[in-house]
């Protein structure tokens, strides 16, 4: 019997330099894709799947994560008494349950390993997923939840993984593969971005995990790897043979949200799949398409 999936961390302690000065004064996770910020994608997608609990590792600067999952007493009187009840009843249905999310601070920047290795005391002895906000997954099925299933079914470790082009592997984390069954891929090794012609394979994780607690003790050895930082791929792949292993080609279509072009094709995708927004987008859209 597996234990249910209740926790998640979401590591949000980035400088997002690479949209200075937007994020100057706004954590890039604030961002927002329409009408949302990257952050709540990111946890309504974890709440679909069934998770909790939530901790944030953060950095210096980044409160606005955790008022923007706080209750804003004024915003909701001045709703409630200008009748404006569409948009009050949607920040009450966002709302989320008191103490549901912790907070832990990366005071330096080591790496996506260190960061989770920071959240060891939430994590404990539960599995726990890992939603990395700059991927963003427009589906049918939340990716989290895709990932919860195959976790449920095998007791193991799970990774969202696509197909890159080969040439782009050195940015990755690059699966060496096993069986495939299915959309299910028999994961058997793993290497931090690896140049085009070392890569085992063009399957690369992206941001959405499910990992098995025994991560954490490797993440303490702090083994530095690519880039000399901590590297959560690294602890990963010590897991391979202690427990069932996955790669999850996933059902939808991710956007790599840390990037400009992808950020604005995303602005674009999720726009034209909201029923309120899809006919004028693709109407206004006409007069850019040739231009």
């Amino acid at each position: 019997m597996v234990k249910p999936l209740r926790k998640a961390v979401l590591p949000v302690a980035g400088l997002g330099t690479r949209f200075l000065p937007a994020t100057k004064a706004m954590p890039k996770e604030m961002l927002p894709v329409v009408d949302k910020p990257l952050i709540q994608y990111a946890v309504d997608e974890a709440r679909a799947a069934g998770i909790e609990q939530f901790c944030m590792v953060t950095g210096r600067g980044k409160t606005a994560l955790i008022d923007h999952f706080d209750i804003a007493f004024e915003l909701e009187a001045t709703l409630a008494e200008r009748d404006k009840r569409e948009a009050l009843n949607l920040l009450r249905s966002e709302a989320m349950p008191p103490g549901s999310i912790s907070t832990v601070r990366q005071q330096v920047p080591l790496g996506l390993g260190h960061a989770i290795w920071c959240a060891r005391t939430f994590i404990g002895d539960d599995a726990f997923a890992i939603l990395l906000p700059d991927d963003l997954v427009l589906s049918d099925t939340p990716c989290m939840e895709q990932l919860a299933q195959v976790h449920r079914e095998t007791g193991g470790n799970v990774v969202a993984i696509s197909e890159v082009p080969p040439e782009h592997t050195n940015r990755y984390g690059i699966l060496k593969t096993g069986e495939t069954e299915g959309n299910r891929v028999e994961v058997k090794g793993l290497v931090e971005k690896p140049a085009p012609q070392d890569a085992p394979s063009n399957l690369s994780i992206i941001g959405r995990y499910i990992l098995l607690p025994e991560v954490v003790a490797y993440l303490s050895q702090m083994e530095r790897g690519a880039g000399n930082e901590v590297q959560l791929t690294d602890a990963m792949a010590k897991l391979i043979g202690g427990a069932p292993f996955h790669g999850l080609k996933f059902e939808g279509t991710r956007f790599d949200c840390g990037d400009k072009a992808g950020y604005l094709e995303a602005q674009i995708a999720f726009a034209l799949a909201r029923p309120d927004l899809g006919a004028s987008v693709r109407e206004f859209l006409k007069k850019y398409v040739n231009s």
